[in-house]
């Protein structure tokens, strides 16, 4: 692997833990810190993501895991290779709104993949990159279902992970909650059950200390 020189933070959480809306927030905030940054997301934060993330969202076709889990490895692939690693080697600080963390629950822990299948797909689709900093923003799955229905009701678009059940949901926290205690130094976990404002300061608490270190 090249030597990279910036900085890779990434925001993880279950569908309806806020992490987007945090992201957004802290978007704001370091744009008025002047802080040299790129945000992107998982999936789409490619072209050829974006055009995975709608086959694979915004379908009503049934979709076999195993060809869930191989769809978001190829759209990590690309996105490690044609973004990712440059903006790192050239020394900025890229923040992704998911990334490995996400297959490891979603799809391994959520559609039931060992987790040595989930590992060695992630190995090949990262090269190995791993986050310096991971926010997880915990939510109950109840409050978290409560969230998605009512975007369902307004005019956000609903897509098929907004369909999943509280079952599914509980594992994939489970799974996260896993990361998190066999890694505590990288993974920090945000009590996102509060206000919005009171999250976002928490995240600016961590994210600045990070980035000062």
């Amino acid at each position: 692997m090249p030597n990279l020189h910036g900085k890779f933070i990434t925001f993880e959480g279950i569908d309806g833990s806020g992490k987007s809306t945090q992201l957004r927030m802290l978007e704001g905030t370091l744009r008025a810190d002047r802080v040299d940054f790129m945000i992107t997301r998982e999936p789409g934060g490619t072209p050829l993501g974006r055009r995975l993330r709608e086959a694979f969202l915004e379908t009503e076709e049934t979709v076999a895991p195993i060809s869930e889990l191989l769809l978001f490895a190829a759209d990590r692939a690309q996105h490690v290779e044609l973004l990712i690693k440059p903006a790192l080697a050239e020394g900025r600080i890229v923040i992704s709104d998911r990334y490995a963390d996400a297959t490891f629950a979603y799809q391994g822990a959520g559609r039931g993949f060992d987790e040595a299948t989930v590992n060695k797909v992630i190995e090949i689709a990262t090269g190995g990159l791993k986050p310096d900093l991971t926010l997880y923003f915990d939510i109950s799955v109840e409050r978290a279902l409560m969230r998605m229905s009512e975007r369902g009701e307004g005019d956000a678009k609903q897509n098929r992970m907004d369909l999943e059940t509280a079952e599914f949901y509980q594992r994939v926290r489970d799974a996260y909650h896993g990361i998190g205690k066999c890694e505590p130094e990288r993974f920090k976990i945000i009590d996102a059950n509060g206000s919005v404002d009171d999250t976002h300061f928490g995240v600016v608490q961590i994210v600045n200390e990070f980035l000062r270190s």
